[in-house]
């Protein structure tokens, strides 16, 4: 028997007959030593494929070549696509498991808001963090006065941490760009921004220039409005400012009515975690990724292949 057919035979008696390296050495009267030689050919050769299947698995070989892509991406974490629990959920999941794992533990955290980043509050458990102050980087206070958004994520997300949310009291756009000005000129505002730019650490999600962005859920634009932005090329926002495909802002006057910080800001980060899922966004993802505005990227692996596709 050569090597090669010698490798398959080893390998079903290790892995799928349950045989130990000992029995399977004396079944083909070989040393135990030649037995593990042969199952690290038959891993090496391809004759031996090993996959996690458990939905809570990272995918490593993603991960190392989004940070191999991306020159500013320090870090990636990619969860599988398949699975019983919701996409949202599984990425929601590992970016509360990213954050509780930062060191250092930042003192300062910035955060946005949205349905993407209300879920990793619900998954960061009490205790996550201790004495880490919270502060809201983009308004928020909802036109509609819909229940819950950016302040309630805030304060999660701080009491869960044991410490303590500073919120941007304010509308995420104005009407007016006088009105933006002089809110943003408030020394109660300005103190909040000037906290902002301080955080050691952001975590972020992006939103899709479409019916279903917050936006217009929350009283702030309306479909025409969408509309036109699309027309702009917009693909989405962060930070509640609308940018095309390769991130300028693509309304200035809008963005002047907008209330939070710059993204000039977030691109200069040392910490800057991205929270995405699904194909609605792998085109914002490109955008996000490719311009520089993450260090870190937690999504699902169909995301993670599509940003490394070529171009």
């Amino acid at each position: 028997m050569d090597e090669e057919l010698l490798s398959v035979r080893v390998a079903e008696l290790y892995y799928d007959a349950g045989k130990t390296q000992d029995e399977i050495g004396a079944l083909l009267d070989v040393s135990r030593f030649k037995v593990g030689r042969l199952l690290t050919r038959a891993r090496e050769s391809g004759i031996v494929r090993i996959e996690i299947v458990h939905p809570s698995a990272r995918r490593l070989s993603l991960e190392h070549a989004l940070v191999d892509r991306y020159p500013r991406l320090a870090d990636a974490v990619v969860v599988p696509a398949a699975g019983d629990a919701d996409l949202t959920v599984r990425v929601a999941q590992a970016a509360a498991d990213h954050l509780r794992a930062l060191r250092p533990v930042p003192r300062v955290l910035g955060v946005s808001w949205g349905r993407t980043l209300t879920a990793v509050a619900a998954h960061l458990p009490d205790g996550w963090a201790h004495g880490v102050t919270v502060v809201q980087v983009n308004g928020g206070v909802s036109v509609n006065r819909r229940p819950g958004g950016a302040a309630h994520l805030a304060v999660l997300i701080a009491e869960r941490a044991a410490g303590e949310a500073v919120l941007l009291p304010s509308p995420a756009i104005l009407e007016q760009e006088e009105t933006a000005r002089a809110i943003q000129s408030d020394r109660t505002v300005a103190a909040v921004l000037e906290l902002a730019a301080r955080a050691q650490a952001y975590v972020f999600s992006a939103g899709v220039c479409d019916a279903t962005s917050a936006h217009v859920e929350n009283g702030y634009l309306d479909h025409s409005g969408i509309r036109m932005l699309r027309q702009r090329g917009a693909v989405g926002d962060v930070l509640g400012r609308y940018i095309d495909a390769e991130g300028h802002i693509v309304d200035p006057a809008l963005d002047a009515r907008t209330v939070g910080m710059p993204l000039p800001q977030l691109r200069a980060a040392q910490t800057a975690i991205f929270v995405t899922a699904g194909s609605a966004k792998h085109d914002l993802a490109r955008t996000v990724v490719g311009t520089g505005l993450c260090t870190v990227i937690v999504t699902d692996e169909d995301t993670a292949r599509a940003l490394l596709e070529d171009q």
